[in-house]
């Protein structure tokens, strides 16, 4: 390998100058003339190695050096890839002047394979673990940036949708007293139904910005009880709808937690599953499914509509995803995050024909039993 590392030697002018007519080199490179020192460098390191002068780790750290700046100038890798490759094919089309039989070389093109291949993998996955700390530094600081965002928003909604609350609790305290004054009036019962889903969408919003259930406390209740109220308030719409409700719930099925807030996760879901009906023609299903097992309870709701694609359902519980052209994306997110705060977890599963939410919930809550008296219920420590 002596005589081929001096015949390399004797033409490493021309062959270099062979390589240097043929490499990439981008516009706007701020590392042009090193490409052209290093390419230098790896062919004396490639000389060097022939006669054994050179190991392993610099070729290493060569590569390395390399592949840092390739990452500091942005150039693509495929272009390093490819300059590499030339002047591995210049090296060997010299070689084919070389008065050696194939058998006498071929220890040399294995060497000198050995060095170039060595040189891309270590170059390679540097440049790789670089990137992919770069990428790694910028999806941090956009979820960082997205956090605040939602931390303003929440500020500025909640500021804004207290002011709007006074007015519409005032509407609501009237529309009550004009019922008891005149119990025969016309829409009355509309009206007050309206107020209530336009309360609840207040609601959404003052639920990002984690104030609405200010002094709020926890208390034991009947999930049954509840879905029974929820679905009397959906009512007119499922109505309105033509929306056939069935219900397999267990009874006597106690929860611990915020009333107003799992409440709010129920209308929510079914809002949903009555708005994607309406685009149906068949008939229209709604089932919902309330089950207890030990420590555990499961709810379940689902509808007959058309089925989510993969790519929304991977994004569904995101804030400000939606399908609607006139929805916020927060209903999903906020039952998510109610959720998620109760200690349970939601999912979602649609195919052909049925799309259904399921609802994990913790039945009992450590430290505390559940005393049912006369048909209440309360919690004791």
């Amino acid at each position: 390998m002596e005589n081929v590392a001096d015949f390399l030697s004797r033409h490493s002018e021309s062959l270099v100058e062979e390589w240097r007519k043929q490499v990439l080199v981008s516009i706007g490179d701020p590392f042009q003339e090193k490409i052209f020192e290093n390419g230098m460098k790896m062919y004396q390191l490639i000389i060097g190695r022939l006669r054994n002068e050179y190991d392993e780790k610099t070729i290493e750290v060569l590569a390395c050096r390399v592949a840092e700046e390739r990452i500091e100038a942005n150039i693509n890798i495929g272009e390093f890839v490819y300059n590499v490759n030339i002047g591995r094919s210049e090296i060997f089309k010299y070689l084919s002047m070389v008065e050696m039989s194939l058998e006498s070389l071929q220890p040399a093109i294995n060497q000198i394979n050995e060095c170039f291949d060595l040189f891309l993998y270590h170059a390679v996955s540097r440049y790789t673990e670089l990137k992919d700390k770069m990428i790694e530094e910028k999806s941090t600081f956009i979820n960082a940036t997205h956090q605040d965002r939602l931390s303003l928003l929440g500020q500025m909604t909640s500021s804004l949708i207290h002011e709007f609350r006074n007015p519409l609790t005032s509407v609501k305290g009237f529309i009550k007293l004009l019922a008891k004054e005149y119990p025969d009036m016309k829409y009355i019962d509309i009206i007050s139904s309206e107020l209530e889903q336009l309360n609840f969408r207040v609601s959404q919003f003052l639920m990002l910005s984690k104030k609405e259930i200010a002094g709020k406390e926890k208390q034991a209740f009947y999930m049954d009880k509840l879905i029974d109220e929820v679905t009397d308030f959906l009512y007119p719409s499922l109505l309105t709808n033509q929306i056939d409700l069935s219900k397999d719930i267990h009874h006597n099925v106690m929860f611990y937690g915020y009333f107003d807030e799992i409440r709010q996760v129920l209308i929510n879901i079914l809002f949903n599953a009555i708005d994607a009906l309406y685009v149906i023609e068949e008939e229209r299903n709604i089932d919902i499914s309330l089950k207890e097992s030990p420590g555990e309870i499961i709810l379940s709701i689902s509808n007959n509509g058309p089925i989510i694609d993969e790519v929304s359902l991977h994004t569904i519980f995101e804030p400000f995803v939606t399908t609607k052209e006139l929805g916020t994306g927060l209903g999903l997110f906020v039952c998510k995050q109610i959720i998620e705060k109760h200690g349970g977890s939601i999912s979602i599963h649609s195919e052909k024909k049925i799309t259904t939410f399921s609802i994990h919930l913790l039945s009992e809550k450590d430290g505390f039993s559940v005393v049912k008296e006369q048909g209440e219920c309360r919690m004791e420590i």
